[in-house]
């Protein structure tokens, strides 16, 4: 539930300990109706995007369960920025079964492009933990 700050008394470090804490806006009284209403506005807006965005992390991680583990090994070569043949030889199986394990999981992720992968890896947090 998105978190408006209200306060009599504010100062910056109050200010910052709030938005530390989640609180996606601050505002010091007195304060006019219309920055509250747009503060609101921006808050249910934000809901909404945080909604959407977490249903469609959820999705990706079913499609990822769907994998067996050799096309999730094939997924974390591609996303490492690896070719078919080094992901073959760090797998220890032919070129060509790692396309094939490639087109299979490109199926049951249902991406288009190998920038679709990456992008649906960096949504579930699989880029970057090198």
């Amino acid at each position: 539930m998105p978190v408006i700050a209200i306060t009599g008394q504010g100062d910056v470090p109050l200010a910052v300990e709030a938005m530390k804490i989640g609180a996606i806006d601050f505002l010091e009284k007195p304060f006019d109706d219309e920055v509250l209403l747009t503060s609101v506005k921006a808050a249910i807006e934000r809901q909404g995007d945080d909604i959407k965005r977490n249903a469609g992390r959820t999705e990706i991680e079913s499609k990822l369960a769907a994998l067996s583990n050799r096309e999730r090994d094939v997924l974390g070569g591609l996303v490492a920025g690896r070719a078919n043949k080094q992901i073959a030889f760090d797998l220890g199986i032919s070129p060509r079964t790692v396309e094939i394990y490639r087109a299979n999981l490109m199926n049951k992720m249902q991406a288009g492009s190998l920038s679709d992968l990456v992008r649906m890896a960096l949504i579930v947090g699989m880029v970057g933990s090198d």
